[in-house]
């Protein structure tokens, strides 16, 4: 009986110790345009570059990170691409995402005559770098 006892208390540590160090649940939702990056590339991006302590603060069941580029290629052969981050706040009891930004982060970025995949790549440096600095305006990284 004792041995049973011993062996049940050890699940129950390695079990509480597993949901510890479980990652937080993160929200992300990406409103881009699909020829520059799509939905799971943009959430990737972000999910890469905000920490845990971030989601300790923020919350996914209170807060929303969103993401939003746009751009392309000009008819002189220039990517043009805008990157935006923002985080916001999701409605008490129906979760839905309010348009009222905590913060934002916009970056900007050209470049010439690097085709179709370069915009692309652009374009996902442009998401990190704006991603990036709403992180560094929440917490201390």
């Amino acid at each position: 009986m004792m041995k049973s006892l011993s062996r049940f208390a050890i699940v129950l540590l390695v079990v509480a110790g597993a949901a510890h160090a479980a990652e937080p649940k993160k929200n992300l939702f990406d409103h881009s345009s699909q020829n520059l990056i799509d939905g799971e590339a943009a959430k990737r991006v972000m999910d890469e570059n905000i920490p845990a302590k971030v989601w300790k603060l923020y919350p996914s069941n209170k807060w929303v990170f969103v993401s939003q580029v746009e751009g392309g290629i000009t008819a002189d052969g220039q990517c043009v691409v805008t990157a935006r981050t923002m985080l916001l706040p999701l409605t008490p009891t129906m979760k839905a995402v309010l348009f009222r930004p905590q913060k934002t982060a916009t970056t900007f970025g050209v470049l010439a005559g690097g085709g179709a995949e370069a915009c692309q790549t652009l374009a996902r440096d442009k998401l990190k770098e704006s991603t990036l600095a709403i992180v560094s305006a929440l917490v201390k990284t």
